[in-house]
């Protein structure tokens, strides 16, 4: 093998490794709309939210709460044992648009019911999904709230679409449920406790892609940009890599 080719190699081997460094830190997006009685079955209605995360994390323990509210939000020391006083009474989960039809939704149609012993009670929740049993990565929070008792009137829902940064796969969720005065977290319901947070087959909305549509190459200044600029080295440099032998052949 001669020296221009194994330095080709070289370098489309290093192009391989960064192009799969950008995909592990694709910054996750999505569309949310929350509230309590809007209409279900898609994003549109209630108070629309467009969420950015940071990438997704996929390695690492999971335990059974997530423990990652922002201490600026909370004037007290907060307690990691759910409060006996509060509990979810109901959870429903309904998966929506498979654009390719491949089994797996990039839309998300969550509601649940909590209820206090209190006749009334102001909280809010938040959203976590887990990759094939991956650590738990937030993904939505809704506004503060009131709790009515038992009542069924304070039914909460949440409707994602997950955008990008969610690779196709079965995953899980978990909500929390906080006090809203000072962050105090009240209860929390996982897909050990409900089969309809268990096993949820996702993907993003970039990767569900009708099957013979075409492909849309966007350059975003976001987490998958890097891309663009490591194909733009790669080129340069194989241009360098082939330049000298040209000149040669000239003369």
């Amino acid at each position: 093998m001669n020296k221009r080719i194994a330095r080709l190699l070289l370098i489309l081997s290093i192009f391989a490794a960064a192009t799969a460094s950008a995909a592990e830190v694709e910054t996750r997006e999505s569309l949310t709309s929350h509230g309590i009685g809007i209409q279900r079955g898609g994003v549109g209605d209630g108070k629309l939210i467009y969420n950015s995360h940071d990438p997704l994390v996929t390695s690492g323990t999971r335990e059974k709460s997530a423990k990652t509210r922002d201490a600026s939000k909370s004037t007290a020391t907060e307690s990691r044992t759910p409060n006996t006083d509060f509990w979810f009474y109901d959870v429903d989960v309904q998966l929506f648009s498979d654009l390719d039809r491949d089994g797996y939704f990039h839309g998300i149609d969550l509601l649940f019911d909590a209820d206090t012993s209190y006749s009334a009670a102001d909280v809010y929740a938040v959203v976590y999904l887990s990759y094939e049993y991956g650590p738990w990565n937030e993904y939505a929070e809704t506004e503060d709230f009131t709790l009515f008792g038992t009542s069924s009137t304070d039914e909460y829902i949440i409707e994602t679409e997950l955008v990008a940064g969610y690779p196709t796969g079965s995953y899980d969720m978990l909500i929390e449920l906080y006090d809203a005065w000072d962050s105090t977290l009240l209860a929390v319901i996982g897909p050990d406790d409900a089969a309809d947070l268990a096993l949820l087959p996702l993907e993003d909305a970039d990767r569900d892609a009708p099957s013979g549509g075409t492909t849309q190459v966007v350059v975003n200044s976001g987490g998958g940009g890097s891309f663009s600029w490591v194909l733009l080295l790669v080129l340069l440099a194989v241009r360098m890599t082939f330049r000298p032998h040209a000149a040669r052949l000239s003369k």
